[in-house]
């Protein structure tokens, strides 16, 4: 896939994410806000920022914060900090980089990797083992996939991979390492078996990571970051019109 098509395709799927008819990224440079209650690009009643190659579609639950957030990214592409001041954000959630794979792009890795339902008792144990903050970060729960694993000598997942069935035959990636394995290439592994089986299936793997270790390891299998995304729930009080 070139590269300008990745990042259409990309486009194609956030703008289907917005969650309203005409939502639609603007010019490389451009803020379109646009007002979506269901938008899929955050929290409901959030705000949702998704910028890609430098063109940013943000979603408001209601028409009286669209001004609020046109001020804060006046003359500017947005970034976090702004946003956050401007809306008095009483929680955020990202920014997290935004990663796609070219057509034919992974770079496998290699080693053992089992395959097992996404219900297994094993991955249950490993999401314990992490603690809430990492758990919610992988995403692990309810996976439409199998789940590929590499266990520890004692049989215990020590890493696992999956995805979520997303639209436009999009494959979001799943990825979490036992604290005490990282460090040991385990997650590029579990993410390799896991991207081939969505590839099998005829869809196009995306991976949505803060931590640098886990944007170091989307980019070993041959991802490419194209932008980022990022949630808000403000705290200032809409405009009349709400």
């Amino acid at each position: 896939m070139a590269e300008d098509s990745l990042v259409m395709r990309g486009r194609r799927l956030w703008e289907g994410l917005a969650g309203v008819d005409g939502a639609a990224f603007p010019e490389v440079g451009g803020v379109r806000v646009v007002v979506s209650p269901g938008s899929g690009f955050c929290p409901p009643g959030w705000v949702g920022v998704v910028v890609l190659e430098g063109a940013a579609l943000v979603t408001v639950p209601a028409p009286g914060l669209v001004a609020a957030v046109e001020r804060a990214v006046s003359g500017a592409p947005p970034d976090a900090w702004t946003l956050r001041t401007a809306l008095r954000a009483a929680d955020v959630l990202g920014p997290a980089a935004l990663a796609y794979l070219p057509d034919g792009g992974l770079r496998p890795a290699g080693g053992h990797v089992d395959k097992v339902a996404a219900d297994h008792p094993g991955l249950r144990a490993l999401l314990a083992a992490v603690g809430p903050e990492d758990a919610d970060e992988a995403g692990l729960d309810a996976l439409d996939s199998p789940a590929f694993v590499v266990r520890d000598g004692d049989g215990s997942v020590a890493a696992a991979a999956g995805y979520h069935r997303w639209p436009s035959a999009t494959a979001h990636l799943c990825v979490l390492t036992h604290p005490r394995h990282r460090g040991r290439g385990l997650a590029r592994r579990v993410a390799s078996a896991a991207v081939a089986h969505a590839s099998a299936e005829g869809r196009w793997p995306q991976w949505r990571a803060r931590p640098a270790a886990s944007r170091r390891v989307a980019d070993a299998l041959g991802f490419r970051e194209i932008g980022w995304q990022l949630s808000l729930r403000p705290a200032v009080e809409p405009a009349a019109g709400y």
